[in-house]
């Protein structure tokens, strides 16, 4: 495992798939780490007496510190080296199953979820940047081609799972239910593998050291305003789970935008700053959407086919592995502002049509949702990529580490708060005994105070009762789908407005460092 010039890991056909393959197997890692979670949320739940909330908040501390290691690498992975950064990552994932397994309660597993997103962060601080370094020439499709590796392991790690579930293949064959902790487990399969094979990986030189491009002007692409967008997030959610005090929490962002305007001297590049601020949206429309879609259509699609909610998630990912293997022709035929923009009208289609969907229209509504999905994250890379290559690897994992902290500190929480709140609303208003009998005791989240429905007391309930709040909770799951589907609008306002612009300066274009003949086929 060695960090050698760029020709030894591209030029020679067998290294570079080697190292392409190694790629592509720790980001089904990742993704092993995200379908576990979500499908095993509702059993945390039960197990260990968790909110709609505190749910959220571990499928939201399974996402953004994935922005703390992937920005902080970026800084400095070019010193580090490629594989020492891979190699952490791999010590992250292994601690976090073992570390899960163990787990007594809220605290245990937020751990467990947050050691997985470190080494989550980590893959993407190294892979992001090989790739495109691969193939300068051809950075959005190769990017969507690598990043078909997160749908690839949605749906084997989501396979596997359920076929654990009772009833699944697993679970008939096992005489006892297959304890949630088995299902933790199987993360280790593709940890393992990408482990043992990047013991043979020669990683590249990122296009921006080889060119020579200053390391403060890869600074200056992002800039003050962007480290005011990612340090906010961190700092903020940092407060919060340390219960910082709130002048702690500002001095804190205040010292890093002011060391990063000292030293980069600028406040950003505009649309870079702009694109960051889109990642948020994209990424709660997305991965927020997706950390919750089990437990969301789990009763209709139980009361529709009796079935699982997580086979809803584990049909739009197979959508994305097949378009983003494929995506070839559509990158000619659009740019990536393009492809965006359509993008985000499928999205806010598909999570409208899901949250009034029953029967076979299910089928349709999450067809058209995983096709808006399936190119928001990689082509915001191929974008950033293309238009940004002298911010290097901080430019192009910044913009990924944003995403994240959005999702893992606003968007899970958010589609948490509106179940919660939206259940108390409604027992409050039409059923205000009942909710006496079920309110439990004001919590407070990055969203602020809010009155969760205990579920120990909705278990006490008689039956006709328990129907009766089981009933408005399905209703509050309909209803987080809706308001999502906000977000995607918002977006494809925002990209029609850039292709405006990029019109009316002469048109998109890619900026390039260097020529990749010697390095990989632009095809």
């Amino acid at each position: 495992m060695t960090n050698a010039a760029a020709s030894p890991a591209a030029a020679h056909p067998v290294g570079q798939r080697w190292l392409f393959a190694t790629c592509f197997i720790a980001l089904i890692a990742t993704s092993f780490a995200f379908i576990i979670r979500l499908m095993l949320i509702d059993e945390w739940g039960t197990a260990f007496d968790l909110s709609q909330t505190q749910k959220g908040e571990v499928l939201g501390a399974g996402i953004w510190p994935f922005a703390i290691s992937i920005v902080l690498f970026s800084l400095v992975i070019d010193k580090v080296g490629y594989g020492k950064a891979l190699a952490f990552a791999f010590v992250c994932h292994v601690v976090s199953v073992f570390v899960t397994i163990g787990a007594t309660g809220y605290q245990t597993l937020y751990w467990g979820n947050f050691i997985a997103a470190l080494g989550a962060g980590t893959v993407e601080a190294v892979i992001n940047p090989v790739v495109a370094t691969l193939f300068p020439k051809a950075k959005t499709k190769w990017l969507n081609i690598l990043h078909a590796g997160w749908p690839g392991g949605l749906v084997i790690g989501g396979l596997l799972t359920l076929s654990m579930n009772p009833g699944g293949v697993v679970g008939v064959m096992s005489e006892e239910p297959i304890g949630w902790q088995w299902k933790v487990g199987l993360l280790l399969v593709p940890t393992l593998v990408y482990g043992a094979m990047m013991l043979r990986c020669r990683f590249p030189i990122n296009e921006r050291v080889a060119v020579g491009v200053p390391y403060r002007d890869m600074l200056a692409e992002m800039g003050a305003l962007g480290a005011l967008i990612a340090g906010g997030l961190v700092f903020a959610e940092l407060g919060r789970v340390f219960a910082w005090p709130y002048w702690l929490v500002c001095g804190a962002i205040i010292v890093t935008c002011g060391v990063f305007l000292f030293y980069s001297r600028s406040l950003g590049r505009p649309l870079f700053v702009f694109l960051m601020l889109i990642m948020i949206l994209l990424a709660t429309t997305e991965l927020g959407t997706d950390a919750w879609i089990k437990s969301l259509m789990s009763p209709v699609m139980n009361k529709t086919f009796g079935i699982d909610g997580g086979w809803v998630l584990i049909y739009t990912a197979t959508i994305m592995v097949v378009l983003r293997l494929f995506c070839g022709p559509i990158v000619k035929l659009l740019n990536p502002l393009g492809m965006l923009a359509i993008s985000s009208l499928f999205a806010a289609a598909g999570l409208v049509f899901l949250s009034a969907a029953h029967g076979l229209v299910i089928i349709a509504a999450a067809t058209v949702y995983g096709i808006g999905q399936t190119f928001f994250w990689p082509t915001t890379l191929g974008l950033v990529a293309e238009r940004f290559p002298r911010g290097g690897a901080l430019t192009l994992n910044a913009i990924a580490g944003v995403g994240m902290l959005g999702v893992g500190i606003l968007g899970a929480p958010l589609l948490g708060a509106i179940q919660d709140r939206h259940t108390s609303h409604v027992l409050d208003a039409e059923q205000p005994a009942l909710y006496t009998q079920v309110v439990g005791e004001p919590k407070r989240s990055v969203l602020g105070v809010y009155d969760p429905i205990d579920q120990a007391k909705v278990k006490e309930l008689p039956e006709d009762l328990r129907r009766q709040v089981t009933e408005v909770e399905e209703e509050a799951k309909q209803t987080a789908l809706l308001q999502v589907a906000v977000l995607p609008l918002v977006m494809f306002g925002c990209y029609v407005g850039l292709l405006v612009y990029f019109r009316n300066i002469g048109g998109y274009r890619a900026e390039m460092l260097v020529d990749d003949s010697a390095v990989a086929p632009s095809e």
